[in-house]
């Protein structure tokens, strides 16, 4: 006879990808575990916005409502600054022709969204464990992940033992990596973000901001009264960072007068705090007995903002291939991990792709230049691109050879 489980399912991470993959487990009667290694509420480095998509999941989810009553910002879309100085801004209400689930995206701290969403997951049945740090995994003499091995507080390890276990742990997921299946990916270029929240700086409407430059790009974002202020640059750039992260992305600002001039009366009120590198990948997202959701599956670059619904979406996703491979013998478990590990690639990979576009345009400042100037002058393409982005508009409509050819060359040689 086997050893007693814990769980059916133990998930590691607490966070909107963790929560979303034991909320939709819990509502299929599957007793299940969420372990994180922080006491909630917890701060978490994180651009903190979410497109109007994952509003749906949020509302399937039945908190929507008590996030609403915290007052986050509602954002119409998106604003890109070319490092030529052009500018072009894109809305999810448009003529386009698609309609989102709500007409407005959502920027609120991680410390309000994310303990909001894992009360969900307590409100469908899910089991929270919280300060409560996975080191390892148990394994079997086949090698089959069945469970994991804690380091609660007091330094004490632990062995939690389950059907499954899913690592929901963010971009540097233990489990991903005690798994061998995350790496970073070999595509260029590779970059760092420094994160920070500002009050009053002047100008910030409804429309999120990213500024690229020469040698990275910055990003304001109004979260709910705050403005989330960030500067992502090349990894190549992390030892002249060193431990001088709040002088860099001071003098960031006091050298580019679009933005110093902004900046004026501003006050710092979270400490600068980095994290990345990015471009992080899986060869696949599951082993025996184990799988992986969100950041600790995938994430390209913060850019485009994918991340907190990728996490939303990908659990509820996750849930059902789980349930049904639960109900099954153990020798099918391939087969349906496998199933999901499709159906995630089907789903998230044409965002990819256009991540993965935008990102080398980011790094040659010619082709943004370019993208700039025809969507300064092109709404309507300016518009389609904020809505693939948003999660609503299929990535296959911006895929399209003529919209890329138009976007990055067309301007140019009218020129």
């Amino acid at each position: 006879m086997g050893k007693a489980l814990d769980a059916e399912v133990i998930v590691v991470g607490g966070g909107p990808a963790g929560a979303s993959t034991a909320w939709a487990l819990a509502r299929e009667g599957v007793d299940v575990l969420v372990l994180d290694k922080a006491k909630f509420p917890r701060d978490k480095i994180c651009a903190e916005y979410l497109s109007p998509q994952a509003s749906r999941v949020l509302a399937d989810m039945n908190v929507l409502d008590e996030i609403e009553s915290t007052r986050p910002a509602h954002l119409a879309g998106m604003r890109v600054r070319a490092p030529n100085g052009q500018t072009a801004d894109g809305e999810f209400v448009a003529n386009h022709g698609f309609h989102p689930f709500r007409d407005y995206g959502l920027a609120i701290r991680r410390t309000i969204l994310d303990e909001i969403v894992l009360r969900g997951a307590c409100s469908a049945g899910a089991r929270v464990e919280e300060s409560v740090r996975v080191t390892e995994l148990l394994t079997d003499d086949s090698g089959r992940v069945v469970g994991v091995v804690t380091l609660a507080a007091g330094g004490r390890n632990r062995p939690l033992r389950s059907r499954y276990v899913v690592g929901a742990d963010g971009l540097r997921s233990v489990v991903g990596r005690r798994l061998g299946l995350v790496r970073t990916s070999p595509i260029w270029p590779k970059r760092i973000a420094l994160v920070t929240h500002y009050k009053n700086v002047s100008g910030v409407g409804d429309l999120g901001e990213m500024h690229v430059d020469y040698d990275g790009y910055f990003g304001i974002v109004d979260v709910g009264g705050l403005m989330n202020v960030a500067v992502v640059v090349p990894m190549s750039r992390a030892r002249e960072i060193g431990e001088g992260r709040t002088e860099f992305l001071e003098q960031w600002i006091a050298s580019r007068p679009h933005l110093v001039e902004r900046f004026v009366g501003a006050e710092r009120l979270t400490p600068v705090r980095a994290t990345g590198p990015f471009a992080s990948e899986s060869r696949r997202a599951w082993a025996r007995g184990a799988t992986l959701v969100g950041d600790a599956a995938d994430f390209f670059d913060p850019f485009t903002g994918e991340g907190i619904y990728a996490a939303l979406r990908g659990g509820e996703m996750l849930a059902p291939f789980l349930a049904d491979a639960l109900r099954r013998p153990e020798r099918e478990e391939g087969r349906i991990l496998a199933g999901y590990d499709a159906a995630r690639r089907r789903e998230f990979g044409g965002k990819w792709k256009i991540e993965r576009i935008v990102g080398m345009a980011i790094a040659y400042p010619y082709f943004m230049n370019n993208a700039a100037k025809t969507l300064s002058r092109r709404k309507d393409m300016a518009d389609t691109l904020v809505g693939v982005a948003g999660d609503f508009i299929p990535a296959k409509v911006v895929l399209n050879p003529r919209f890329l050819f138009t976007l990055f060359i067309s301007s140019a040689l009218k020129n």
